[in-house]
């Protein structure tokens, strides 16, 4: 098993998100489809969503999201010396959304990569982060995890199971090597199991001989995401636990020893079941699905930022970050707060 050893503490600086100023209520997708606000409440957890209005981009929201954590870190753009973009809702298929938001920072010729690791992207991301500050190549990392989900969702009868789900939203981090070697990302462990591609994803377009995108691809559906719910929901409830025990067992701690978890935002019922399993009590945990429905590599960022401005968060604490999404992929990550 590749370990990914803590070699030079990096540090959170800054924090910041971004969301959509236009709530769609699940009242509002019953008029449009034939679901119900207890039905969505039931199974999800989910009451609201953000969706963009016609012509704002996953840079856009990066870009506010950015703007926020470096002013939070006390950084303007050109401190930044690479960015790291998590998202499965490009800008475009090709370039990466890192070169849209680059551009929009006012940036010359910063580097930064896009990160396809779907839902699990802001947590790949932190131990790309880390890896590449401890490399000693970079010193202050941009990561952010965006999504844009709405434009791309079946808006009737034939997708209300994934359209109820998703939401538009994006979060930032400020990574830099940590001042207090105490504190910093101690442990980030990912996996990866290809074997599942089916499951969970969207097929169009595809670079598959053929399949790029055609006329009948769009009366199939096959340009929007489609999700075997019940594979996906036994799969996130088994993995995810596993990864944590992983991190906490490398780092010699107990789930009473964490102070915080933050749960990627898929499903409120996916997130009741495991700190049920684990005895994690309820008040150590903070959900903002409700408001914002899943959003993909934005639920930890955003989720920290929320619980950062909140006061909930305190320099020590051991924060433990967890996710799952199509790929499979999953991870977690124990990070002391604190610079």
């Amino acid at each position: 098993m590749t370990a990914n050893r803590h070699i030079v503490p990096v540090a959170m600086t800054g924090t910041g998100m971004a969301v959509p100023p236009r709530v769609v209520t699940n009242d509002d997708l019953s008029k449009i489809m034939d679901t119900s606000d207890e039905w969505i409440r039931q199974r999800t957890g989910i009451e609201e969503r953000r969706h963009v209005d016609e012509g704002v981009t996953p840079s856009d929201l990066a870009l506010e999201a950015s703007q926020k954590a470096l002013a939070a870190a006390g950084l303007k753009p050109t401190d930044i010396d690479f960015i790291l973009v998590a998202t499965l809702s490009p800008e475009q298929f090709f370039p990466g959304t890192c070169s849209f938001l680059q551009a929009k920072l006012g940036l010359d010729t910063t580097p930064g990569l896009d990160i396809r690791a779907q839902c699990s992207g802001f947590v790949y991301g932190l131990e790309v982060g880390q890896a590449l500050i401890a490399s000693g190549q970079y010193k202050r990392i941009l990561l952010v995890g965006v999504e844009i989900q709405s434009v791309a969702l079946d808006m009737t009868d034939r997708g209300r199971d994934t359209a109820v789900l998703f939401g538009d939203a994006a979060g930032a981090v400020i990574l830099e090597p940590a001042k207090n070697p105490e504190f910093g990302i101690r442990r980030v462990i990912t996996r990866l199991e290809g074997k599942h591609t089916d499951k969970l994803g969207v097929v169009y377009p595809s670079a598959v001989g053929g399949r790029w995108i055609k006329e009948e691809h769009l009366k199939t559906a096959g340009h929007n995401p489609y999700m075997d719910g019940r594979f996906v929901f036994k799969n996130a409830v088994s993995r995810m636990p596993e990864v944590i025990n992983e991190v906490l067992k490398d780092q010699n701690l107990g789930v009473a020893d964490i102070d915080l978890w933050l749960f990627h935002q898929a499903n409120l019922r996916i997130n009741e079941y495991i700190s049920l399993g684990m005895k994690i009590p309820p008040e150590k945990i903070y959900n903002n699905i409700h408001k914002y429905g899943n959003t993909s590599a934005a639920t930890i960022p955003t989720l920290l930022d929320e619980c950062v401005r909140a006061g909930r968060v305190k320099p020590g604490d051991k924060i433990m970050m967890t996710a799952f999404g199509a790929g499979f992929t999953w991870g977690a990550a124990l990070v002391v707060w604190g610079a």
